[in-house]
């Protein structure tokens, strides 16, 4: 893929609104990219959904492929900024050495970022181009830099807070084992949702059942996390 250009700036007071517009193409071309795929996503009809004319796009990004990767590049530094806070908790508690109840809290706090971003309505939009692109029906850009400034950061970070949970160690196989099953508590919820929602009986997740959701999604992994924690600690004393 080819570099996408610099942000253009308006002269004379117009950063907002050049922002603004290249946000709403952005917004505009993750929609259809996610519904149609790279190669059957126009940039005319992203232009139109985005309410500019054609000539805005190479304005702003060059080309298609510079659209796309400031897509993922968008995707990514919004999921950033979303799970930096409990990031830095879970730093924190281990670094302080902190007690098991402050550790299962910090899981839980990480968790719930994620189950935030899951059950947003915009989740279902960005995950559908995810979708394409571990299908292999899109570049894989998206998924690499989620894959290195965002997946391989937050899983050696779990790796270490459940380890100090459980006693084991991070690199143990046990550990990895039960990351994934937390892991998979929330995948249930991710892509696509239609599998969900067909065995919850319900047409869509609104507030209410995303809260509920939520509250038996982290009551469950409360509970395993501390009858690991509390397993660990029978082994210690054996």
């Amino acid at each position: 893929m080819t570099q996408a250009k610099r942000l253009r700036r308006t002269t004379a007071g117009g950063y907002a609104r050049g922002d603004e517009t290249r946000q709403r193409i952005i917004d505009a071309a993750i929609q259809l990219f996610g519904e149609h795929g790279f190669k059957d996503a126009s940039t005319r009809d992203i232009a139109a959904a985005a309410g500019v004319n054609a000539p805005a796009l190479q304005y702003y990004f060059e080309n298609k492929e510079g659209l796309y990767k400031a897509c993922a590049e968008y995707i990514t530094e919004d999921l950033r900024g979303r799970f930096a806070p409990s990031m830095r908790q879970v730093s924190d508690a281990l670094k302080n050495h902190a007690d098991a109840d402050t550790l299962i809290e910090a899981y839980l706090g990480m968790q719930l970022v994620t189950l935030d971003s899951v059950l947003t309505p915009t989740h279902l939009v960005k995950g559908r181009l995810l979708g394409r692109e571990l299908a292999g029906e899109t570049p894989h850009l998206v998924s690499d830099m989620l894959q290195k400034t965002m997946k391989r950061p937050i899983n050696k970070l779990l790796s270490e807070l459940l380890a100090r949970i459980m006693g084991t160690g991070p690199n143990d196989a046990i550990t990895r084992i039960r990351l994934l099953t937390l892991k998979g508590l929330v995948l249930a919820f991710y892509y696509p949702p239609g599998a969900s929602l067909e065995l919850l009986g319900w047409k869509e997740i609104d507030a209410g059942k995303s809260a509920l959701i939520k509250d038996a999604v982290q009551e469950q992994t409360r509970t395993l996390l501390m009858s690991w924690q509390n397993a660990g600690k029978r082994k210690g004393v054996a």
